[in-house]
């Protein structure tokens, strides 16, 4: 019901809180981490193109990557798979990765414009310090992170969405999320927070973060057009 609300309209919004993911959202990560994960999970017997890599799997945290994965191949990976693709995909960020384009600007036009914002992400702290700190956009964000690991259920489940709003102080309803995953799009709704799908990227899912209650935009500095009353 609430993301009838956004279908079809105008979006127009003044929040009191904006909740960024981070990968795909305010660091450009989703091809080096989807490219690698389609290597790793071929020699482990999964076979998947990039996308559906990412249809499958962007915006879910690596523990649901694996139980996915585990009931199609019908075996076990191993406890240590989760963490042996995590440090494989931060070797791979150590090659190189870059902010999304027009992702400083925009946390830089709203800490001018008086709008606390944060990042939640279904990533560890771990992950997020790197590949922040990787891109320069740490110092924005570093007192203000908050990771899956730190709740009950990732997105699609609305339990990080709402663990961030009550940590910074603001009702659900006045927080506008940020997201370029289906399951995060999810996440946000059944929070009951209006958000907006990023989808600058080419092999983002524009249609099914439309198809699930977000306004897509697809330049970041679209964001504060958006914001009404600001």
């Amino acid at each position: 019901m609430f993301a009838d609300m956004f279908r079809g309209m105008a979006f127009s919004f003044s929040p009191s809180l904006v909740i960024f993911d981070c990968d795909g959202v305010l660091v450009d990560t989703e091809t080096v981490s989807n490219r690698l994960l389609v290597r790793v999970l071929a020699e482990d017997g999964f076979h998947v193109s990039y996308e559906e890599c990412r249809r499958l799997f962007v915006g879910r945290t690596m523990q649901a990557v694996m139980e996915h994965v585990e009931a199609a191949i019908g075996r076990s990976l191993g406890a240590h798979w989760p963490a042996y693709i995590r440090e494989e995909t931060l070797k791979a960020f150590g090659e190189g990765i870059e902010p999304v384009a027009g992702a400083e600007e925009a946390l830089l036009a709203l800490r001018a414009k008086g709008i606390p914002f944060c990042v939640a992400s279904s990533g560890k702290f771990e992950k997020m310090r790197f590949t922040l700190g990787a891109t320069g956009l740490l110092p924005l964000v570093e007192d203000v992170l908050f990771s899956a690991e730190q709740v009950a259920r990732g997105k699609p489940a609305p339990d990080l969405f709402l663990h961030a709003a009550k940590e910074m102080c603001h009702a659900p309803e006045a927080c506008l999320v940020i997201e370029d995953s289906v399951p995060g799009v999810q996440a946000a709704v059944a929070a009951g927070m209006p958000v907006v799908g990023y989808a600058g990227d080419p092999h983002t899912d524009a249609a099914g973060l439309k198809s699930e209650g977000a306004h897509v935009i697809r330049d970041m500095s679209a964001l504060l057009d958006l914001l009404a009353g600001n």
